[in-house]
């Protein structure tokens, strides 16, 4: 890995996780197209490599300065996790399936339809 892959990837960890703790957005609004324009990896590797960050505890000091100022719900984190499980195999077995653009596509489309509704749509 050359120095200057090395220093983007650094970079982009920050800004995710500086995002993360900052607006709750999950990583992969920067990591994915980051490392798709940046590093030249396909869809199917950056998704991958972004939902590779949620194994381990990334954000454990987010949660924790969060947990202590009483913005988490133990209950509710737990039920989502059981969802997220589920629905992250589901997800991946799917994403799997289709090309790179179409799933290129697929993942532009979720940007804009948030991006709108948070401009447009919410009050």
């Amino acid at each position: 890995m050359s120095i200057q892959s090395f220093a983007i990837i650094i970079i982009v960890g920050l800004a995710a996780g500086m995002l993360s703790g900052l607006v709750g957005v999950g990583g992969g609004i920067i990591i994915v197209p980051a490392l798709v324009f940046f590093l030249s990896f396909s869809q199917h590797e950056a998704q991958g490599t972004s939902l590779g960050i949620l194994l381990l505890p990334a954000g454990i000091f987010a949660v924790i300065n969060y947990y202590k100022r009483g913005f988490i719900d133990i209950k509710i984190v737990l039920i989502l996790f059981t969802g997220f499980l589920i629905g992250g195999f589901l997800g991946s077995k799917m994403a799997l399936s289709f090309s790179e653009a179409t799933l290129k596509k697929i993942f532009a489309g979720m940007l804009l339809l948030i991006a709108c509704k948070m401009l447009f749509l919410d009050k």
